[in-house]
């Protein structure tokens, strides 16, 4: 076979060069596969992309300098890649896949390493420190249940407590998120529950001027057998040290 048209198709499974003519491109790893002895022995799956990432023997070299030899460390890690268009192939300018910024940098600092740019020749190569924005995690919807459980517990301490609980945060996303609003029968239901509370409050305890009950006397037959039994167990003791002594 003498077509060279087939070597030269990029593979469809993986990113390559051209795919970052646009700009750069940053990816998180999901999972990563080492088959040594492949021409591409690395493939990094990422997110969002049913592609993967094949890193070049000296791209595999500035991850195990940042990162270290543990693959599945890498997993969790972003990287932000670009096409460098100077990458040579059989002499000529085909442009390559580089790392820019990396996640996870010792001491977050930028690493310069040295790397062969041709055969018998080395280049310092810097990596910058990547900072990866994470959105903000969105809270849970409160349920109208969930605002009218909270609301209930608000109006059992009494009217007043209710009323300034009504404009706290809290309060508001009970409005926003449950059946509460003016003339509604929720409302009307809580503000029966605060009114109850306070008038339950105001009503006097009824044990609070009772006088307390006198002690009673233990029975003097009782009384008589603790005090026997208490002496036969004095009893039992001292014969018990007297054997051991």
């Amino acid at each position: 076979m003498s077509d060279m048209s087939a070597v030269i198709v990029p593979k469809s499974d993986q990113i390559n060069a051209d795919d970052l003519i646009g700009g750069d491109l940053t990816i998180r790893i999901t999972a990563v596969s080492v088959s040594p002895g492949q021409e591409q022995p690395v493939s990094m799956k990422f997110e969002g992309s049913a592609k993967v990432y094949r890193p070049c023997k000296s791209m595999a070299r500035v991850m195990v300098a940042a990162w270290g030899p543990d693959s599945s460390a890498y997993v969790g890690r972003s990287l932000q890649l670009y096409r460098d268009p100077s990458v040579k192939w059989g002499g000529m300018d085909v442009g390559g896949i580089r790392i820019r910024k990396m996640t996870h940098m010792p001491d977050d600092r930028p690493m310069t390493m040295a790397l062969t740019a041709t055969k018998g020749s080395r280049k310092p190569y810097t990596v910058q420190p990547l900072v990866v924005q994470v959105a903000p995690t969105q809270p849970a919807t409160m349920t109208s249940a969930d605002a009218l459980y909270i609301a209930k517990r608000a109006a059992e301490k009494g009217v007043e407590s209710f009323r300034g609980w009504f404009n706290t945060d809290e309060g508001k996303d009970c409005r926003k998120y449950g059946p509460i609003a003016i003339g509604s029968p929720a409302l009307a239901e809580l503000q029966t529950i605060a009114s109850g509370a306070d008038a339950m409050r105001a009503m006097p305890d009824p044990l609070a001027d009772m006088d307390p009950l006198p002690p009673v006397p233990i029975d003097a037959e009782i009384q008589a057998q603790i005090d026997a039994d208490h002496r036969a167990a004095m009893a039992a003791d001292e014969a018990r040290l007297a054997g051991e002594g």
